[in-house]
């Protein structure tokens, strides 16, 4: 293997966003896995390959031997009670036992048995202080304790690489006593009327139902002091957090028009403020591709804790995504390689 190539699998793998950012740096996917038959296809339309299914049911020994692991893995609830009792009863396996019946746990047998050099694992920023930081305790512990790695973790905001309030929670681990920093991301200063589309549908404009509602509900809270309500972005400004519900009303990022009612985002204009590139196939419906797009990590964000973790394993080898990007927008997609 050249110093410069290096094979990762791509667990809970979604619509391949961890794939585009890891291949770019170099790397070679070996394996992936993601239970969602929807999500299949998108993931198969762009790189050729039908994801393996439920993590679950696939064994660690049939997994191909990897450098790096990386999984955007759901947080499910854990039990901090289950560390205690095992602990009480002498167990030598007791901080594994709160993490089995959830998906982590399917992280931890794949790490125990293939060991990989680096991990990089994602998931929402209030994974920190799910259950008064309970469960982070026991994701933190099972990985240094447990399995040995040298764990670090960041929550990094993808708003100054894309137009979009993003926070998610970074967690990388190295099996070796390695120096690690997550990098400083760049302000590329990005717009949020960089992402949109010149010519859009009439079908994503709201209905004067649905937008009269969506008033009404806004006011509703406002008026009982509460923060709840529709965002009409700045297209100057960045947009709002994307999520998987978008398809529902499109609420929370709408887009202002002149003369008429907002409207919600197009997939494409969606999969721009997840920075995937315009090549990037979008085959299932709107709703569909909605939830996909809500679901991925941002790519350019993974892009840059990869190449980090790349120079980490690799010293002296040089990441193609670089720290300063020219902007306008689609300028800087057409680089972002497939």
């Amino acid at each position: 293997m050249e110093k410069s190539k290096f094979r990762f699998i791509d667990l809970f793998a979604g619509i391949g966003g961890f794939r585009i950012a890891f291949t770019a740096c170099g790397g070679e996917c070996v394996m992936s896995s993601e239970w969602d038959k929807y999500a299949q296809m998108t993931y198969e339309a762009n790189f050729g390959v039908v994801p393996e299914g439920d993590i679950t049911k696939i064994s660690e020994d049939s997994i191909p031997d990897h450098d790096i692991l990386t999984a955007g893995f759901p947080c499910q609830p854990f039990s901090i009670a289950g560390v205690t009792k095992h602990n009480a009863l002498g167990n030598k396996h007791g901080l594994l036992h709160p993490t089995q019946g959830t998906l982590f746990f399917d992280v931890v047998r794949i790490l125990k048995r293939k060991r990989p050099e680096a991990f990089l694992l994602e998931n929402v920023k209030n994974l920190k202080s799910h259950d008064r930081g309970r469960t982070f305790q026991i994701i933190e512990q099972t990985l240094r304790k447990e399995l040995g790695y040298h764990v670090y973790h960041a929550i990094l905001d993808a708003r100054t690489v894309v137009p979009q309030h993003r926070e998610r929670i970074y967690i990388v681990g190295f099996r070796e006593p390695l120096d690690f920093d997550f990098p400083i991301l760049p302000d590329l200063k990005p717009k949020f009327r960089d992402i949109l589309e010149d010519e859009v549908d009439e079908k994503y404009t709201l209905s004067d139902h649905l937008w009269s509602y969506l008033q009404e509900y806004a006011e509703k809270h406002r008026s009982k002091g509460n923060g709840f309500g529709y965002g009409l972005t700045d297209l100057d400004g960045i947009a709002r957090t994307l999520s998987a519900r978008y398809y529902k009303d499109g609420a929370e990022i709408l887009v202002p028009q002149l003369n008429k009612n907002p409207r919600r985002l197009t997939p494409r204009e969606c999969a721009r403020l997840m920075g995937y590139p315009d090549s990037y196939r979008i085959v299932c419906s709107d709703t569909r591709a909605y939830k996909q797009f809500g679901n991925s990590v941002v790519v350019p964000v993974v892009k840059y804790v990869a190449q980090e973790i790349v120079h980490t394993l690799y010293p002296g080898t040089e990441g193609i995504w670089q720290k300063k990007r020219p902007w306008p927008y689609q300028l800087r997609l057409q680089m972002i390689p497939l």
